[in-house]
């Protein structure tokens, strides 16, 4: 088992080495126990300060199956349902538009067949889109009102209110749109429990599983633990790209629940854990089955995201994807049918595998730069991400 995990950490190294990344964090957890965790790299560029494996990390869309889950709480608790609308505490959607056809004008829309539920949300079958995933006046639109959603100068008031303004991409359930599902869940859930977005993560999931490092803010005491973000338009090229919404003070009125948050690896592990091993008493088994099942249609699958094939071994579950043919998805990382997970815009990846009562985390804080029209992107640390899950997986029992 040393030697395997020597393989694992190589991986890590290597990425760090060559330029790839400036700081990496990876946990490995099966039976129990952390076979590995490893930090290799620095946490700061400016400063050449060390990483180290209780280094915190802003996780982006990592955020988003901890969001999920603590809705679902409320919804074990009896406060709201997965088929009820969300106007039933959030009317600023009520009456929804939708665009009659994609990058069409704002005005060109037709009455929503129907409201959006808690479920849409959940799924991302919502219609609601980001900016920068969008084209024409709607993306456009959406950038100036939203920006990239992860901080806003808006209460959460205003900010649903200027989102439910703009038609949807589409209708509610019609296919798989990635964007701001996951944040109007996150206000729909406060409504609904009563109190803020942070007070309900922290009440419902993170008191319990006892996260002490995860929240949407990194208290000054904890600031030297704090990954610096950087932008890599090219191995070994960093560019500081901070984000100050996680140290600002006071602390923002607006919390992104779809990728707001900052974590450790070990946290981070004990959210992933707890679904791993169907709730430990934190969520109903059957309640984890739900969000770890695939919900999306055929069709929905067979549609691309982000311009490749990604449900093609994948399904998507309650504020997750899902591996439901593992030898397809063998091209893409290494996982047995039923492991879950979902990534983050800063290259932060994570798998619960069930079958294998395993858990695998990459953290790194580097975003990509700015597409270019007909060059392909460079995706820092993507390829290390996937050598690191083989390697992994080869290590496991």
């Amino acid at each position: 088992m040393a030697d395997a995990m020597d393989k694992v950490r190589a991986i890590a190294d290597a990425a760090v080495q060559g330029g790839d990344v400036p700081g990496v964090v990876t946990l490995v957890w099966q039976g129990g126990r952390i076979l590995d965790l490893h930090a290799a790299g620095v946490a700061d560029v400016a400063t050449g300060r060390p990483m180290t494996p209780d280094a915190i990390f802003p996780i982006a869309s990592m955020s988003k199956p901890v969001a999920v889950a603590a809705a679902l709480r409320l919804v074990e608790q009896g406060r709201m349902a997965l088929e009820d609308p969300i106007t039933r505490w959030a009317p600023e959607f009520a009456d929804m538009r939708v665009l009659k056809r994609p990058g069409g004008p704002l005005d060109d829309t037709v009455a929503a067949a129907r409201a959006i539920t808690v479920e849409d949300l959940m799924t991302h079958r919502s219609g609601l889109t980001y900016g920068f995933t969008s084209r024409g006046p709607l993306g456009d639109a959406l950038l100036r009102t939203t920006g990239f959603g992860i901080e806003s100068a808006l209460n959460p008031d205003a900010w649903l209110k200027a989102l439910a303004a703009l038609p949807l991409a589409c209708g509610p359930g019609e296919r798989f749109e990635y964007g701001h599902s996951i944040d109007v869940l996150g206000f729909v859930a406060a409504r609904a429990g009563g109190c803020s977005l942070p007070e309900l993560l922290r009440r419902e999931l993170f008191e319990p599983l006892g996260m002490a490092d995860t929240g949407f803010q990194v208290p000054p005491a904890r600031q030297g633990r704090f990954v610096a973000n950087v932008t890599s338009p090219a191995p070994g090229e960093f560019i500081a790209s901070p984000i100050d919404v996680f140290t600002a003070e006071p602390a923002p009125a607006y919390a992104s629940g779809g990728q707001g948050l900052v974590s450790t690896a070990t946290d981070y592990l004990a959210f992933a854990r707890m679904l791993v091993r169907g709730g430990e008493g934190v969520l109903k088994p059957e309640t984890v089955r739900l969000m770890t099942s695939n919900h999306l249609t055929p069709a929905q699958r067979q549609a691309p995201f982000m311009g490749f094939p990604y449900f093609a071994s994948r399904g998507f579950g309650l504020g997750m994807s899902l591996v439901m043919n593992a030898e397809a998805h063998a091209a893409m990382g290494a996982g047995e049918v039923g492991a879950f997970g979902w990534p983050g815009a800063f290259g932060g990846w994570w798998q619960g595998d069930p079958a294998r009562d395993a858990v695998l985390i990459w953290l790194q804080d580097c975003l990509p730069p700015p597409p270019r029209e007909g060059a392909l992107p460079r995706l820092p640390g993507m390829a290390a991400t996937v050598a690191f899950q083989k390697a992994a997986y080869a290590a496991l029992a």
